[in-house]
This record gives structure tokens, C-alpha cells and sequence, in this order.
């Protein structure tokens, strides 16, 4: 286990950012959904390891073994921590992969410290550029939900977050996509986290609006995200934000959750490798061949 200091603490006290280590070559740093952690990525660290990279992923503060302030959580602190784990790991080339609450680490990287070091992006289930319905962003998520989430979180924590893993994954009466007890564990994981950071958190991500700096994000970058996604809904998002980022591509995932990390592991982990070897073209071909592949198939059952 390894950590960095970051003294972006409010009192001025130094902080520890913990992260995990793994591989060699061209650095992947891996940022994690809130209210989750540093372990949501168990289902990728093997396959971008052995795809011939160096992997970080680290804990955001507040959240996991990383240090608990009372206050810090906004966006600039947040993307600050970002900056000094790539400065004092001395990490250049990087490609910073963003789910959900983390794609907005991602973007204001870019617009807060250019971008330095960084050479390609993911954006996963991200909630940028703007996930608050407002007159100017009407396919956004209305402020009573929000609402209704803190006023949950103050009375059961633990039976919020027992919700809302079902919906992150998509979880219905008809649809188990995981098991129980792994349902459980992503349970355990976000309980782990500050109640504090939690909320404050919710807060950050509902409220922040990075729609004039997503054209800042000047390498080439990758969005996917679930069309069936109820948590970060895909319309005021993923589609947003592959309009306003200079060089993109987006690809939907048919029928995916917000939880996509682990219900569309292969799939997901394929696309990641397939854009860190080749860029925006290797994705393409990839996903050419699949559907290729798909429809020859079809055609076979037909015949």
C-alpha cells in the first residue's frame, strides 16, 4: 500500500491520498465512482496490467483507506489531489480514466492544469458535463432527487446505499446481473466511506456545471456509457459531452447500467486496450469486427 501528501486540507493539516501500484510502461490512472473505491476496478487492473501498462488507482479523499477531512470536497480540491499524486509519482504520457463522479476530476484537470502530463482520456458512466435539470439543461436530473438522496443518506445511510446499488447495477426482480454477495461487498465498500465526504460529494457532482470546460480536454478521448443507465442518465451527459469535447468518440453500450465496470466487464476492458494501443482508431475497428461478427451470425441462425 503506498500513499501521497496532499496539503489541500482546509486547516492546512497534509492529508494521504492511498493508491495501488501495479505493472509497468505507459501509466493508466484509474479514478474511482462515488460512493465507491479504489477496489471497484478489481475487474480491470488484471487485463490493463497484463495489456502492458503501469495501473494506478487510488482513493479519492474522504473515501476508502485515503484520509477523511471534514471538508475538501469540492471539484478543485478533488482534481488538486489528482495533481499531486501525478507530481510526486513523476507520471507523464498518462491516460486518466474517469467513471461517473471521477469524469469530473477528468475535465477539471484539463481546465484547471491544462492537462499536463496527460495524453489520452476515458470518460465512463461519467456525470459530466452537466447532470442538474435546469432551464438550460432540461434532460438533467431535477434538484428533488437529489434532495430526496441527502435526506436519505441522514436517516440510513446503509439502507441508501443498499438502494442505490440495485439501480447502479440495474438490479430488478427479472434482471440479477451479480451475485448477492458481491452485491453486498460493493455494499460494504461504500459504507466505508466518510458519511460526511458522502454527502458532500453528492453535492459536488449534482451541482457542478463543466460545460465550458469540456473543450479544454484537448487529447484524444474515449465516452462510454449505458443506455440504460438510471443513475447518470445518458441524454444530459454522454451525448453532451461528445458534442462539446474536440476529439471523441462515443460508444453506447445496448441495455447497460450505470454499473457497467462489472456487468459490461469484457466488453469495456476490450474497448480500454483496444484505445490504449491504438488510439480512437483501434476502438473503431474493434467494435467494427464485433458487429461483424454479429451479424454474420445472425445471419447463420437465419440460414
Amino acid at each position: 500500500m503506498n500513499y501521497i501528501e496532499s496539503s489541500n486540507d482546509a486547516t492546512g493539516k497534509p492529508l494521504r491520498i492511498y493508491y495501488n501500484d501495479y505493472g509497468t510502461g505507459k501509466p493508466i490512472i484509474l479514478i474511482h465512482g462515488w460512493p465507491l473505491s479504489k477496489e471497484m476496478w478489481e475487474y480491470q487492473i488484471n487485463d490493463l496490467v497484463n495489456s502492458g501498462h503501469r495501473v494506478i488507482a487510488y482513493d479519492r479523499r474522504g473515501f476508502g483507506e485515503s484520509s477523511k477531512p471534514w471538508d475538501g470536497y469540492n471539484y478543485n480540491t478533488l482534481t488538486d489531489d489528482l495533481k499531486a499524486l501525478i507530481d510526486q509519482l513523476k507520471l507523464d504520457d498518462i491516460t486518466l480514466i474517469g467513471f461517473s463522479m471521477g469524469g469530473g476530476e477528468v475535465v477539471r484537470y484539463f481546465s484547471r492544469h491544462a492537462g499536463k502530463g496527460v495524453s489520452k482520456v476515458v470518460l465512463i458512466s461519467s456525470v459530466t458535463p452537466y447532470l442538474l435539470k435546469t432551464d438550460s439543461n432540461p434532460d438533467g436530473v431535477p434538484q428533488t432527487k437529489f434532495d430526496d438522496m441527502l435526506e436519505n443518506m441522514s436517516k440510513d445511510r446503509i439502507g441508501f446505499l443498499d438502494d442505490f446499488g440495485k439501480t447502479f447495477f440495474g438490479v430488478t426482480m427479472l434482471s440479477k446481473p451479480l451475485s448477492m454477495p458481491l452485491l453486498e461487498y460493493y455494499r460494504m465498500l461504500c459504507a466505508f466511506a466518510s458519511p460526511r465526504a458522502t454527502q458532500e460529494c453528492a453535492k459536488a457532482f449534482a451541482t457542478t456545471d463543466f460545460r465550458n470546460e469540456l473543450h479544454k480536454v484537448n487529447v484524444p478521448t474515449l465516452i462510454i456509457h449505458g443506455d440504460d443507465d438510471k443513475t447518470v442518465p445518458i441524454t444530459p451527459t454522454a451525448k453532451e459531452s461528445a458534442k462539446l469535447i474536440p476529439d471523441n468518440m462515443m460508444i453506447v453500450y445496448q441495455g447497460a447500467p450505470h454499473g457497467l465496470f462489472y456487468t459490461e466487464r469484457e466488453k469495456l476492458n476490450a474497448d480500454l486496450i483496444a484505445f490504449l494501443h491504438d488510439g480512437l482508431a483501434g476502438v473503431e475497428k474493434i467494435n467494427e469486427l464485433v458487429m461483424e461478427a454479429s451479424y454474420n451470425g445472425l445471419i447463420n441462425q437465419q440460414l
